[in-house]
């Protein structure tokens, strides 16, 4: 099978199976033994479906042979987190305490990418409940880096994002509950799109109703849109969905940003990001500059962090959902896990409903600042880098479980749109991020920015070719 599938992207591997150049059995065979023949090594899968996969591939081939009509993502594989439900498979969310847990629906991204003609090779590991930024639970273990295996993929969308930068899908289904999405696109030099909150349906409900959104994990912004296209629009099952249509992020690919007005903020006003970040991300905003854009650099989006916001209603949610477990089983959870879900569960309803209006006031200030802006750009992390295994970088050891991210939480409280994209590679060798946030419903700003970004960059600049 042909390693050159590895690197190539969905939309032109899209193109080759409606030109028959390429089969849907040869494409899906391909990724199922790259996944078996990784898995040892980087752990980005906790359940592969083989025959279903190979079954399916198969009615894409037959379909393009007789020339039927053709979906979106026809033939294109794909994989989903273990947040997300599919049908008949193990539906754990990265916990020991819900191993035997099996789905019995699809979740509608999973439902949606399937209708359009993807097909699904498995579901990717995730930190427990999604409750670290970082790849590894009791349940799996620890999911590696394929540019370097000594370093974590980042999460919680671990498996996804080492899946796809190491080629074995074109691209993935991740979750985005404080930056899940974002974070994992930044630490491999991937893609990826947290839409308006409930743009992309969630459902079954999700332990972080207010909080939690499903996005795409691409080796570049044009395939996340592709993905993105295929998945978002509203759902009667989540309450939360987003009427009206779809922006049109495929069209975004290619507009100029010309006459964009951005803000750039190294910090948003409280991050601590080491220099090598800021001078990667300080050469993307002189680059929006030169693409024609109005750029102000912001030292404060921010008055304060509001980290404790976002930890007082995520932490809460999975609390509450694993709170039989917390009382009677607590050692099959991840310890870090059960640190920070304690004081969340033992918080008063006063001091809840604090949080709440303060989350409210919250999105307001973000209202009226992009009054001023079409897009945010920031840094996505304040590291270039993580060792496997670790929860928290070495020069932040003041921060939590997840406050040490400072970037991605912010706009999950707020519910706008943003995304991920490679801003450039560090000393270290390892890619750096760049967030990209948006007014409220505008999407396709995200896109029209990564897109327009990422052609000023070398080619293949963010990708590289991972071997078992």
């Amino acid at each position: 099978m042909s390693a050159a599938f590895d690197t190539m992207s969905a939309l032109e591997l899209r193109r080759r199976i409606r030109t028959r150049d390429i089969s849907p059995v040869e494409l899906t065979r391909r990724a199922l033994d790259k996944a078996q023949a990784t898995q040892g090594t980087l752990n980005a899968f906790f359940v592969l479906m083989e025959d279903e996969a190979m079954a399916a591939a198969r009615v894409a081939e037959d379909a393009v042979m007789k020339g039927a009509p053709l979906g979106l993502l026809h033939g294109l594989p794909f994989s989903a987190k273990d947040l997300m439900a599919v049908k008949g498979q193990r539906y754990a969310s990265g916990s020991r305490a819900m191993a035997d847990n099996v789905a019995s629906v699809d979740a509608p991204a999973v439902e949606r990418a399937k209708a359009a003609g993807g097909i699904l090779i498995g579901k990717t590991t995730t930190s427990e409940f999604g409750c670290k930024p970082v790849g590894d639970s009791p349940l799996t273990g620890i999911t590696r880096h394929p540019w370097n295996l000594d370093k974590t993929p980042g999460g919680s969308s671990a498996g996804a994002a080492s899946s796809v930068a190491a080629g074995i899908t074109p691209f993935a289904l991740g979750t985005d509950g404080g930056g899940s999405v974002r974070i994992p696109c930044a630490f491999t030099g991937l893609a990826g799109i947290k839409g308006h909150f409930g743009r992309v349906p969630v459902w079954p409900t999700s332990a972080t109703p207010t909080l939690a959104h499903v996005g795409p994990i691409a080796r570049s912004m044009e395939d996340a849109a592709l993905l993105f296209s295929a998945i978002a629009g509203p759902d009667r099952r989540d309450p939360f969905g987003v009427a009206g249509p779809v922006p049109d992020v495929m069209g975004a690919t290619q507009a100029s940003v010309a006459g964009m007005r951005v803000a750039y903020s190294p910090t948003l006003g409280y991050a601590r990001p080491d220099p090598e970040v800021v001078a990667i991300t300080d050469r993307a905003a002189k680059t929006f500059e030169a693409l024609g854009c109005e750029v102000d650099l912001v030292e404060s989006v921010f008055d304060n962090d509001p980290a404790d916001l976002w930890t007082a209603e995520f932490y809460a949610g999975v609390g509450i959902r694993l709170r039989s477990f917390m009382e009677n089983q607590r050692d099959l959870l991840d310890p870090a896990v059960a640190e920070v879900l304690a004081p969340a569960l033992a918080q008063e309803m006063r001091s809840y409903y604090t949080s709440v209006f303060e989350r409210y006031a919250l999105r307001e200030k973000l209202r009226t600042f992009f009054e001023r802006y079409d897009i945010l750009i920031s840094p996505v992390l304040p590291v270039t880098s993580l060792d496997a295994g670790k929860n928290i970088p070495d020069s932040l050891p003041d921060r939590n479980l997840v406050s040490w991210v400072f970037y991605t939480y912010p706009f999950n409280l707020t519910g706008q749109p943003a995304g991920a994209v490679c801003a450039g590679i560090a000393e270290d060798g390892m890619p750096v991020g760049l967030q990209i946030v948006a007014r409220a419903y505008c999407e396709e700003d995200v896109v029209r920015a990564a897109c327009a970004y990422a052609r000023t960059q070398p080619a293949g600049y963010n990708v590289r070719a991972f071997d078992a």
